[in-house]
């Protein structure tokens, strides 16, 4: 690869490569004899979701997806795409951030009570996760602008999460463009897809954009980091002809242009701020179930709670935290009471913070654009119509 590669700075830049099938399936085999967990798509149970894959056998080859509000379908594509379908039902989120993580376990012995195991403190040796580093495949650019948020949110603060911290400093992660965005995306109106573009908010270690036409099935390789460059030098690839950068370039012009929703950013966040008392509330709220299902499916959401457990005896003890949601009444409870006793305090205080408030707490948005909580809210709520209500802008949808 050395004929192939040039220094930018302290970056090494490695011109675009071309990647077969066979080739797909050496990059899986190369990530696992590196010692990395390879997880990837995987059609389970009538959707799309990340699971451990050894094989471009176990991806969603031929499956597209329907997403639309409270809607979504798998359906089958008239082509062999691997990637070509819209935002699955979950992000990389649960990967480097468990819904249930085990922070520590203890017992009781001849009267006294014992911590047997807990997590080192940050930066300390061992590290608190022992899970083999993890590398994900086919992640899509606003998933990838979630893991930066994370990121961000959970590792460069004063207080660093000491899990997600471990997970996530060895992960090797391969992008991927989306090229048939689903009725819910809208990733170019959040400025965070369809392609990944890299960068300090979008870091990956390879990224692939799937051609499939004039017969010939393959992908375009592009290289985020020193890592990648390692990994693509093990695989063979040959350089991509001009055709197949252009070609790539236009699977991702045709791609933004078939969102199924937009959101006006202009003057979002100064919006929601004054818009604390507007009837709109009252509105959503009448049709909000409050159910957590929007919180539970974002990529960027991070509340948690504690759930301290013991057995019958009382000799054994853990504490685990455990992904909540600022729709869950008792989530703002304190010493007298409920703060947010309403749907309508809690519906506007998710939407503000992910909006607005979150631009002025971590310096970006909170949304990227997946479209998740409105697929997946059983009740049709489309933060994207919420936001033009509040300006006045009737909103129009996409027929299925």
């Amino acid at each position: 690869m050395a004929d192939k590669t040039r220094a930018v700075g302290t970056r090494v830049v490695v011109d675009p490569r071309v990647l077969d099938i066979p080739g797909l399936q050496r990059l899986i085999d190369v990530l696992a004899a590196r010692g990395y967990t390879v997880i990837g798509p995987t059609v389970r149970e009538g959707s799309i979701v990340n699971g451990p894959i050894r094989s471009v056998d176990q991806l969603p080859r031929g499956w597209g997806d329907e997403q639309e509000s409270a809607h979504y379908r798998l359906r089958s594509r008239d082509d062999d795409a691997f990637f070509g379908f819209a935002a699955g039902a979950q992000s990389a989120k649960p990967v480097f951030f468990p819904t249930d993580e085990l922070l520590w376990r203890g017992g009781r012995s001849q009267g006294r009570f014992t911590v047997v195991s807990e997590p080192e403190a940050a930066g300390s040796t061992p590290s608190p996760v022992q899970d083999p580093p993890y590398a994900l495949l086919g992640v899509r650019s606003c998933d990838l602008h979630a893991i930066s948020i994370h990121d961000r949110v959970l590792t460069e603060r004063g207080q660093v999460d000491a899990h997600y911290t471990a997970r996530r400093a060895d992960a090797f992660v391969v992008a991927v463009s989306c090229t048939d965005p689903g009725g819910t995306c809208f990733c170019v109106s959040m400025g965070t897809g369809p392609r990944p573009e890299g960068g300090p908010d979008a870091r990956y270690d390879l990224a692939l954009t799937e051609l499939l036409d004039g017969g010939l099935h393959r992908f375009l390789v592009e290289v985020g980091s020193e890592r990648g460059a390692e990994v693509l030098a093990e695989l063979h690839t040959d350089p991509a002809p001009p055709e197949d950068v252009a070609g790539a370039d236009e699977v991702a012009t045709v791609a933004a242009g078939r969102m199924g929703r937009t959101m006006d950013t202009d003057g979002l966040k100064e919006l929601l701020y004054a818009s604390v008392e507007s009837p709109r509330w009252d509105d959503v709220a009448a049709r909000c179930l409050a159910c957590t299902n929007c919180t539970m499916v974002c990529p960027t959401c991070f509340c948690t709670t504690v759930n301290d457990v013991s057995d019958l005896t009382g000799d054994a003890a853990e504490r685990h935290r455990v992904w909540d949601s600022c729709f869950d009444a008792d989530f703002s409870y304190i010493h007298g009471g409920t703060v947010r006793e309403s749907t309508r305090s809690r519906y506007r205080q998710w939407m503000t913070h992910k909006l607005a408030s979150w631009v002025d707490q971590f310096g970006t948005s909170g949304c990227v654009g997946c479209g998740r909580c409105i697929t997946w809210c059983p009740a049709a709520i489309d933060i994207t119509a919420e936001a033009a209500a509040l300006r006045g802008v009737p909103q129009t949808y996409r027929p299925f």
